[in-house]
């Protein structure tokens, strides 16, 4: 158990979040318009939709200044850790759900790109965005608001109201403009680590990240603080693969891909696969994170080669294997062994949700239930 040794002071912020929930229940805050500079009549919701999620304006900190060690020095992060990765022309960074748990944001700046790393651990969806919008970098904070039970964001600039599930100015200044996605995988760390060994790991500026706030949570059938009914096609908690491809919204079930580990598909004109692998923990299970339930990584890519040429896969004992050349790859989408050894696959813009999340904003997705 990591937690051993800490001191009281390390579980300031999980105590802060479980303290805000309990004032909550209780109704002491109401934060969802008190105080805001915002401009609630440029509006691309209906604004009954937001409640509060229990604490003030930036109540959960995000990090703006980020610090990182090399991974070789990492030494409080176990194999299994869920993390999310990015790589920015060589510019490798991970950061832990243990850490995004208790801050939700990260802005940063990789290989010279401002970016904001992204966390909602009600919703299980962790996504990266540019943050530079109109040729300026914002930076972004946690609003103690909700819709559908997934963070609201706001920028400093404007502040202007922004979805974290769909990175859409949703309220104010900003409305209708669409942060753009930023490639990222949410893998584990020693999964990270092999493929960078000179990457570097977020170290976050508290304690006590090994501990999980929200025990036992994805495996609730009620979200917390969702208002309507959940898609009655999957599990409220279950995670799903989802992407937006062309305008439509797909959902590819954790159940159907562990059972599976790979899902050929052609969506909107697009061929792709989703690959998945064992050896990630859940960050929403076990008191103690790295003890909790291997959910797994996925990750979906184009099957369109370089070339031209679209290849299928399947899944052997040895691991990832195309039907046209039998060369073996791995879950980033690279060949490393065979006629296409050093190939690498586009991968597309799809990210870990939990179901009730997804079908809230795209109601229309297709989905791939487990067979």
């Amino acid at each position: 158990m990591k937690l051993r040794g800490r001191r009281f002071t390390d579980f300031l912020y999980p105590a802060l979040i479980i303290i805000a929930f309990i004032l909550l229940g209780r109704g002491l805050f109401n934060t969802t318009r008190n105080g805001w500079k915002t401009d609630f009549s440029n509006t691309a919701i209906d604004l009954d939709e937001v409640i509060s999620g229990g604490v003030p304006r930036d109540g959960i900190p995000p990090i703006d200044n980020p610090q990182f060690l090399p991974v070789a020095q990492v030494d409080d992060l176990s194999p299994q850790s869920p993390v999310i990765s990015i790589d920015i022309d060589g510019d490798a960074r991970a950061y832990p759900l243990e850490v995004l748990t208790s801050h939700e944001i990260v802005n940063d700046v990789v290989g010279e790109l401002p970016v904001v790393v992204t966390f909602c651990p009600l919703c299980n969806s962790g996504i990266v965005y540019e943050r530079r919008v109109d040729g300026m970098a914002l930076r972004f904070g946690v609003s103690g608001n909700l819709r559908h039970s997934d963070l609201i964001m706001w920028d400093d600039q404007s502040e202007s109201w922004w979805q974290q599930l769909t990175g859409e100015a949703i309220v104010g200044h900003y409305r209708g403009q669409q942060l753009t996605m930023v490639t990222s995988q949410m893998v584990s760390f020693d999964v990270f680590r092999q493929r960078y060994p000179q990457g570097k790991a977020l170290r976050g500026p508290g304690g006590g990240y090994g501990y999980n706030p929200y025990v036992g949570y994805d495996s609730s059938a009620e979200p917390f603080l969702f208002k309507g009914p959940v898609d009655s096609r999957l599990f409220a908690t279950e995670r799903v693969l989802a992407a937006n491809l062309g305008g439509q919204p797909v959902a590819y079930s954790f159940g159907a891909l562990r059972q599976r580990r790979v899902v050929n598909d052609r969506v909107n004109a697009t061929d792709i696969v989703i690959l998945w692998q064992p050896g990630a923990s859940s960050a929403l299970d076990a008191g103690d994170i790295d003890s909790s339930k291997d959910v797994g990584m996925a990750l979906m890519y184009d099957r369109r080669l370089p070339n031209g040429d679209v290849v299928s896969f399947r899944y052997e004992s040895d691991g990832f294997v195309d039907d046209q050349t039998r060369s073996r790859w791995n879950i980033w989408g690279e060949a490393t062994v065979g006629p296409l050894a050093g190939t690498r696959l586009k991968q597309l813009h799809a990210y870990p949700h939990f179901w009730f999340a997804w079908a809230a904003f795209y109601p229309e997705t297709s989905v791939v239930l487990p067979s």
